[in-house]
């Protein structure tokens, strides 16, 4: 019955999600490798039932206590996998994806988690149904999933449990990581899978070992090639070919400006006006501050997820497989932003507009070079609250606050905002936008986003602080995942942003190919202060090696040219060929010359992030 309802589940989300026209090979191969899965899967389930019914003495099976136990626990067990059910579709509606680390992260913060959902879907309608077709599967089943009450000789359960178990450890054996990575079309192969695979391979792999799962290179070669990708005029490298510490030539005598950063919350290309999106823009207020500033109109999110965006713009860190860096245990001391401009004597502050709990961010930020940490409990009388935390305008009015009183003072400032009204479920104050916020749609809280930047940026320009501040406007992350690709690069196109005279004296666009790990060095650049550092990011209005590194689940990769290699688990590597921007990439089954050299270029940089990182070095302070 796990093997027929899994089945259903993924013809269901075939249907409704596959945009593509797959081959009969293709449906015939995603239905045999989901079989495969989902009887492992199945088999797998059943076996703490099978323990059960072997350790009993026989006396107890007839027992009527026993009964109970035993029938309560398969009611519970069906109600449960059609609950189940319901959520792995709506996962998939939402992340093309089955379970990953997201679903992990989901259990780990139940209380943002839980209410978001409770607030985003029918949840009492869904519990409802799955208590009755789960009543109704355990009387359809009860008489073939309860062990039978006659004794059975221990000899004959003996054989059962380890015939069971053999089985279960050989189709286990049999699972292959890349066992669902059979088709070009990313989607089909997570039709494919199967969810509690799935869910097990992503919670295993969060601290996995780099080395042991994906290609290296000597190491020596390793450094001298990522030297070379990051080589940029006026940077010099430490005589230690074994580190990426650097010092960046500068003018000790410029003004110390101020930095905000604003962090917005899957604020992706897609929306803006300005940055090609068709029909009616969801950012006019956005789109006319970029006739004013700066706006880099060729850069890409490092992943999907906020803390990605967090460690790839504050830390100018690859995208390691598994967890970000704000999550993992060696982050108590790498280098941020933060911790370079605290030792040019500024002050350093966080603020967000939820708990500082949920995913570590508080923990993160506050170890590596922020001095204060602003987040919902400091908001004594916020507008407006969901789940995820106070609204985009009180995040920003509290900014306008806190930079008025620091304007007083006789230090300069960085201050991070990261917001968190433009997700799920997308509510907001009523009367900000014509649309109503009950209608839930992301477009809206777009709109509502950009309405709020738009009020921030009005007053801000009448302040005293307006004429000596940078001001930035990057998104953590594009609003969605799709595309075909393993990692689907289109999605993870996001707008840069700078503003501010003190920065901008011209207004211009620039089509420098970049990503998150280039925002902090391109700050630091527009300041032009010196400064040391061992980021992995390049001053994009200076002339470098273009390339642009991602991460999706547990592969990760790098972009250059029209070419896209991919290393993923079990050592193997993938190629795509074509541009991003106008097409679905396609898969090079063989690679060219260009693919090889693009190959080696990430193996070096994503081998030396993993060094530096599990060996506590990428820091330039000592403490």
């Amino acid at each position: 019955m796990l093997v027929f309802s899994w089945t259903i589940l993924r013809i269901v989300v075939f249907n409704m999600f596959l945009t593509s026209a797959p081959t009969g090979t293709e449906i015939r191969h995603a239905l045999l490798i989901g079989l495969h899965l989902d009887v492992t899967a199945a088999v797998c389930v059943m076996l703490p039932l099978l323990i059960w019914c072997c350790i009993l003495p026989n006396s107890w099976f007839g027992a009527t206590w026993h009964r109970f136990v035993l029938s309560t626990a398969c009611l519970i067990f069906w109600c449960v996998e059609v609950f189940l059910l319901f959520v792995e579709y709506f996962f998939f509606e939402e992340f093309k994806s089955r379970f990953n680390t997201v679903a992990i992260d989901y259990l780990i913060y139940p209380h943002e988690v839980f209410v978001n959902i409770w607030d985003s879907y029918p949840v009492g309608w869904l519990v409802a149904i799955s208590l009755i077709a789960g009543g109704l599967l355990y009387f359809a089943t009860r008489r073939i999933a309860i062990y039978p009450w006659n004794p059975v000789p221990g000899s004959v359960r003996a054989m059962t449990f380890f015939g069971w178990l053999a089985v279960a450890a050989g189709l286990v054996w049999s699972v292959n990581f890349n066992e669902a990575k059979f088709s070009n079309e990313r989607t089909l192969n997570e039709v494919a899978n199967n969810g509690a695979v799935s869910f097990v391979t992503a919670a295993w792999s969060r601290n996995l070992d780099y080395s042991a799962f994906y290609r290296t290179m000597d190491r020596a070669d390793a450094f001298k090639r990522t030297r070379a990708l990051l080589e940029e005029p006026g940077t010099q490298f430490d005589t230690n070919t074994f580190s990426l510490r650097k010092h960046v030539a500068g003018d000790a005598t410029k003004p110390r400006l101020n930095v905000v950063v604003f962090l917005e919350e899957s604020l992706g290309s897609e929306f803006w006006g300005s940055l090609g999106r068709p029909g009616a823009t969801l950012t006019p207020n956005l789109d006319k501050l970029t006739t004013e500033g700066l706006l880099f109109e060729n850069l890409y999110a490092t992943g999907n997820r906020t803390v990605r965006g967090m460690e790839g713009v504050l830390s100018s860190f690859p995208p390691l497989p598994g967890d970000s860096i704000v999550k993992r245990d060696h982050s108590d001391n790498v280098e941020t932003i933060a911790r370079v401009l605290k030792r040019d004597g500024y002050d350093t502050m966080f603020l967000y507009g939820g708990r500082g709990l949920f995913d570590g961010m508080r923990s993160f930020t506050m170890r590596n070079g922020y001095e204060r940490f602003i987040e919902q409990k400091d908001f004594p009388n916020p507008t407006f609250t969901t789940i995820w935390g106070v609204c985009n305008e009180d995040l920003y009015n509290r900014t306008l606050e806190e930079l008025r009183a620091a304007a007083k003072t006789d230090k300069p400032h960085l201050m991070t905002v990261l917001s968190v009204s433009n997700h799920k479920p997308y509510l907001y104050p009523p009367g900000r936008i014509p649309e109503d916020p009950k209608a839930q749609q992301r477009d809206y809280a777009v709109k509502y986003t950009d309405w709020a930047l738009g009020q921030f940026f009005t007053a801000a320009k009448k302040e005293s602080f307006w004429t000596n501040t940078i001001f930035v406007v990057v998104a953590d992350h594009g609003a969605r995942v799709y595309g075909k690709q393993t990692i689907p690069i289109h999605s993870y196109e996001i707008p840069f942003l700078v503003l501010g005279p003190a920065a901008v004296k011209t207004p211009a666009r620039n089509a420098t190919l970049g990503c998150q790990l280039d925002v902090t060095p391109t700050i630091l650049g527009l300041l032009g202060r010196p400064y040391d550092s061992c980021f992995y990011g390049r001053d994009l209005l200076k002339p470098h090696n273009n390339f642009v590194v991602l991460n999706h689940n547990r592969d990760v990769g790098m972009y250059r040219d029209k070419h896209l290699a991919i290393l993923n688990l079990n050592k193997t590597v993938e190629f795509f060929h074509g541009d991003p921007r106008g097409e679905d990439m396609q898969l090079s089954p063989t690679g060219d010359a260009q693919d090889a050299e693009l190959e080696k270029d990430a193996i070096a940089l994503f081998q030396t992030a993993d060094e530096l990182y599990m060996g506590r070095n990428y820091k330039i302070d000592s403490e």
